[in-house]
């Protein structure tokens, strides 16, 4: 019921703005385990992303032998550059952008590079039991881990618990996680953790990954770290060793699988090109394109968010036509920003088929807002009737890895109201238009129903309403709580609007602009109970009083100034 918390850039909301903040508020009812949080803007979270754990209530354990310690293990890509001129050369020029130079475990390359003078060392006791809670944050890499001398039981992946699997390799696409237990039973001495991509490019010949191996160090204590132990690596190819972690994974059996089946949906995952946009000045004729079911998504133009187009009741800024199935072989790619509505509490089943077509990959496909249910998944083509569904034990995640040439089946419940980005994990994926989005409905009763938004979220992307949001960051909390009330229903739109859609009443709608506002020491401060906390002076939440009067009244004679001119 949050879902102006969930980031994606014009998405659920409009972008934060130089020097400018948002706050996120949301809760994580029935979740347990590893997850993490990004930038989702472009290139930005290749170096903006961290952990993010939640633990067991007090009482209650996990469904696995305790560990005496827990390592978080956040694996990154690295370039030698800005990453945004690495981004931006590849729009231009409508081509993959240049692969990363090196791998890091918890922002540190290890010593295998020319470069590096520093290592991630975790120091464990002998025959101890260690959590290792592993993230795969990279931006185009899928990455074999693996630690020297000692095996892994897999107790969680995505958040979500799993039946213990055994295995010496794990396996991460793209915004993936993965709970993995190591008992500390080797002889007393230091082991390397590596990691190397997993290549899933075919022909290899069209492959261009990393190559490169970042190390960490598991080093038993009063051990030196001198020479560590390294690990035997799969092949980057190895294709084998990663379906068999993947498909191996199965959960605790609960909660069920929701049926029956109220949506069924087959969606077709393509490569392929398109004719270069007039601002990729670089493009020579085609750029790299991909869709979801012959359709390349696009992001609607700066003016406002999706979610903000359906709080606000706007139309033309994307339209609620996805397509349900694959359109007829030899269909040309159409482009568009289309979006599958979807009601309350509907229960949702997705084939996702990767096409065997030159060239293919593994396509990490995540869904914001939910977890599924992986029921199957194979290589080759899908066939109905032929497959059998895994109903007792699925494992549940948020992120599939869906084979080259090969398929995977998924089933949620669309029980939380929002516009829910449904997207390839490899980022350069994203603006080529490996995408599209859901449209959950609120339901009838107050709990199932989208309260309004908070005051300092902006979903319309003009110069009013992010003053309007840093003046409510500002402003004390005196209002009274609202309550919830159902969202305007979106109007239908026949097509995608242009870049200066209206907004509803007919006012113009001003591109974004910076508006400069921190969080504010005098805002009520967050308590278990919900209720706001009385840590606050009267002198400083006056002076912030002031303050974001000021403010407003410069930002107002600013945009009038600019009207006139």
């Amino acid at each position: 019921m949050t879902p102006w918390a969930d980031g994606p850039s014009l998405v659920s909301q409009c972008p934060i703005q130089p020097s400018g903040s948002y706050t996120y508020r949301f809760s994580v009812p029935g979740q347990e385990g590893t997850l993490w949080w990004h930038a989702h803007s472009s290139f930005l979270r290749a170096t903006v992303y961290g952990a993010f754990i939640v633990r067991p209530r007090a009482g209650n354990a996990y469904p696995f032998p305790a560990p005496d310690m827990e390592v978080p293990i956040v694996l990154g890509e690295w370039w030698n550059r800005n990453v945004v001129d690495v981004e931006s050369d590849a729009l231009l020029a409508g081509q993959l952008p240049a692969q990363s130079d090196a791998f890091t475990v918890n922002g540190k390359t290890g010593l295998l590079y020319p470069c590096a003078n520093d290592t991630f060392t975790a120091v464990v006791e002998p025959n101890a039991r260690v959590l290792l809670r592993v993230i795969n944050a990279g931006l185009n890499s899928h990455l074999f881990f693996k630690v020297a001398g000692h095996n892994f039981t897999v107790v969680a992946v995505d958040a979500g618990y799993t039946s213990n699997l055994s295995t010496d390799t794990l396996v991460l696409a793209p915004g993936q996680t993965v709970d993995a237990l190591v008992d500390t039973a080797a002889a007393p001495g230091s082991y390397y953790m590596a990691v190397q991509a997993h290549d899933t490019m075919s022909p290899l010949t069209f492959a261009a990954s990393d190559t490169t191996t970042a190390t960490a160090i598991l080093q038993y204590n009063g051990t030196s770290t001198s020479p560590p132990a390294m690990p035997a690596m799969p092949s980057s190819s190895d294709a084998a060793t990663a379906n068999a972690f993947y498909f191996g994974l199965r959960g605790l059996g609960a909660p069920a699988v929701p049926s029956p089946v109220d949506v069924s949906m087959t969606i077709e995952l393509g490569l392929g090109q398109l004719p270069c946009d007039p601002s990729q000045t670089r493009c020579n004729g085609t750029a790299a394109a991909a869709a979801m079911n012959g359709v390349s998504f696009r992001l609607p133009g700066p003016e406002a968010s999706l979610l903000g187009a359906h709080v606000n009741g706007l139309t033309g800024v994307f339209t609620a036509d996805f397509p349900d199935a694959p359109p007829p072989s030899g269909t040309a790619m159409a482009v568009g920003t289309r979006v599958r509505r979807l009601s309350f509490n509907s229960v949702v089943e997705i084939v996702l088929q990767n096409p065997s077509a030159v060239p293919t990959e593994n396509h990490p496909i995540h869904l914001h807002g939910f977890n599924f249910f992986v029921l199957a998944q194979g290589v080759g083509p899908f066939t109905p009737g032929s497959v059998a569904y895994n109903l007792v034990d699925p494992v549940a995640r948020n992120t599939i890895a869906v084979p080259g040439g090969g398929w995977a089946v998924i089933r949620f419940v669309a029980n939380n109201p929002g516009m829910w980005f449904f997207h390839c994990h490899l980022d350069p994926h994203v603006p080529m238009g490996l995408g599209m989005v859901f449209h959950v409905d609120s339901g009838t009763t107050p709990g199932s129903t989208l309260p309004p938004p908070p005051a300092d979220w902006v979903g319309v992307c003009d110069a009013q309403s992010y003053a309007a949001a840093a003046a409510a960051e500002v402003a004390p909390a005196t209002a009274p709580v609202l309550s919830p009330a159902p969202a305007p229903a979106l109007s239908p739109a026949s097509a995608p609007g242009p870049a200066n859609s209206p907004r509803a009443g007919g006012s113009p709608v001003i591109p974004p602009r910076a508006v400069d506002h921190k969080p504010s020491p005098n805002l009520p401060q967050h308590r278990e109970d919900g209720l706001p906390s009385s840590r606050s002076a009267a002198g400083p939440r006056a002076a912030g009083h002031l303050t974001g009067l000021l403010c407003i009244i410069l930002l107002l004679l600013f945009v009038l100034h600019e009207h006139k001119a």
